[in-house]
């Protein structure tokens, strides 16, 4: 794995790291502004987002993925932080209320194994929301943040995948319209970038954001046809 991978969480640290956490708290809290008494997972590396909700949650717990980095979150309070492997998570059926994704599906080593742990653990009310680089948003092609690194997706072959694993998506979002670029500039107008990015040119941001449901249509086999009906003759009176 890159070493650009391996360090999230110094990304997260420097001034463009710190302006696009916010920017992605600001876009994932428009889309779930309460999740009180709710059990939360992030998956991949999801700690810096979580605490949008951590302080309502009932249970909040970031599953770090073994081929990434360990650390301790939160730092100030008793850890909330597991380590598993992608593929087999450590958690019950139907544990979670909300899962987030992020800095996840990009690197997996097996996305489709990790999408159905997902939806293992996930309730079957629950709801989910997968944060990928774009493929056409410039943030997918320079090696500085970890968007540039692993797999990048387009709008049709993210919903493609994650139709595949058994997951329904409801509602689509996108954020990072301001240029990958750490200029002083630039980070202090990124919340005018945002404003302006989603009208002007909305299929170029930085990531796409999917809420996704449990699609229990597709437990029906491939090719199923309902059984024909009975005909029934009733004969006349005499």
């Amino acid at each position: 794995m890159s070493h650009e991978v391996h360090g999230l969480g110094n990304f997260y640290a420097t001034p463009a790291g710190l302006v696009t956490a916010r920017l992605l708290r600001d876009r994932l809290h428009g889309l779930w502004p309460s999740l009180a008494g709710q059990a939360v997972l992030g998956l991949g590396y999801a700690s810096p987002f979580l605490r949008v909700w951590r302080a309502e949650a009932g249970r909040c717990v970031a599953m770090v993925p073994t081929h990434l980095p360990r650390w301790r979150w939160p730092r100030s309070a008793a850890s909330c932080t597991a380590v598993a492997e992608e593929d087999c998570l450590p958690f019950p059926d139907l544990m979670f209320d909300r899962i987030l994704l992020v800095h996840g599906l990009e690197t997996a080593d097996n996305a489709r194994r990790m999408l159905r742990e997902a939806w293992r653990v996930l309730k079957d009310d629950g709801r989910m929301i997968v944060v990928v680089p774009n493929r056409l948003g410039l943030w997918a092609h320079t090696e500085r943040t970890p968007f540039g690194h692993g797999q990048p997706y387009s709008g049709s072959q993210i919903e493609g995948l994650l139709r595949r694993q058994m997951f329904q998506v409801e509602r689509r979002a996108a954020a990072l319209f301001v240029p990958p670029f750490q200029t002083r500039l630039l980070l202090r107008g990124a919340g005018a970038w945002e404003r302006l990015g989603g009208r002007l040119f909305p299929r170029f941001a930085g990531v796409m954001l999917l809420e996704a449901v449990k699609d229990f249509g597709a437990l029906v086999p491939a090719g199923a046809v309902p059984a024909p009906g009975r005909r029934v003759v009733v004969a006349e009176g005499v």
